[in-house]
């Protein structure tokens, strides 16, 4: 299933990502630092997304308290718990 999040305090306007399985695939950022986002993008790609969670969450960009990557993490959270929703 593919998932839009509008992440919050950060220079990215919206993440998009497929969740299937738990695996998470087809990560992109639109706006932000675009080498970085493009990194994470292709390092995450193929992870479980309970890992990817694991080791984005909390990290923070110039005192700011979040950052894209932390804001990934909080999207995949969200997918992750509508998934549990719905079944």
């Amino acid at each position: 299933m593919t998932y839009t999040f509008k992440p919050k305090r950060v220079c990215s306007i919206a993440i998009k990502f497929d969740l299937n399985n738990g695996i998470l695939s087809n990560v992109s950022f639109i706006g932000g630092c675009d080498g970085n986002l493009k990194a994470i993008c292709k390092l995450v790609d193929g992870m479980e997304a309970t890992k990817v969670i694991e080791i984005l969450k909390g990290n923070d960009c110039r005192g700011r308290g979040t950052s894209c990557a932390d804001q990934l993490a909080q999207g995949i959270e969200l997918a992750l718990y509508e998934q549990n929703e719905d079944k």
